[in-house]
């Protein structure tokens, strides 16, 4: 797929709130919470305008029973993708609006996931900073595959800078739920 960087938009996070909805009516008693992450749920990223989004739910294995409605919903349905414990799906197709990452309670990429975007929002300057990396490397890589390739170091710097940051707190730091 091409790479679409855009500006901070102010409906991404209606998008993220209209989406909390839909999936509640999927999975409705099995949801514990929703997340809202990624470059969308920072105010002021470039971000590919497509809404990153944790569900937390009581049993990941009861996901899979959804995955008939998910379809008929339009989205698609990619299984762990790499992340075991996940289930990915995406709406959107070639013009993709969402990835959900649904995650049971306690996985640790939850946190991974948090900490990072709470990060970001509490140092803007190093997010604006990632922000330029990401306007850097669209204007190298059209397509997303080579673009998320290129930005997975520095990426996993960032994070590593994240948990540290975390820890310096004491680990006490209460996340943003924004739900």
């Amino acid at each position: 797929m091409e790479v679409r960087l855009s500006s901070f938009d102010e409906n991404w996070k209606t998008m993220y709130e209209t989406e909390c909805e839909e999936i509640s009516s999927i999975l409705s008693d099995l949801i514990i919470k929703f997340e809202h992450f990624g470059s969308t749920s920072i105010e002021g990223m470039k971000a590919k305008p497509v809404i990153d989004m944790i569900v937390i739910v009581k049993s990941i294995k009861a996901v899979d029973q959804f995955n008939p409605e998910f379809l008929t919903r339009g989205y698609d349905v990619a299984g762990e993708w790499g992340i075991k414990g996940r289930r990915l799906m995406r709406k959107g197709g070639q013009n993709r609006t969402h990835h959900i990452h649904i995650y049971e309670q306690g996985n640790p990429e939850i946190d991974r996931h948090i900490i990072f975007r709470d990060y970001l929002k509490e140092h803007k300057e190093i997010a604006k900073e990632y922000s330029k990396f990401k306007e850097k490397l669209a204007s190298q890589f059209n397509d997303t595959s080579q673009y998320s390739k290129a930005k997975k170091s520095y990426v996993k710097r960032l994070e590593n800078r994240a948990i540290t940051w975390y820890q310096q707190n004491n680990g006490v730091m209460e996340w943003k739920y924004e739900s």
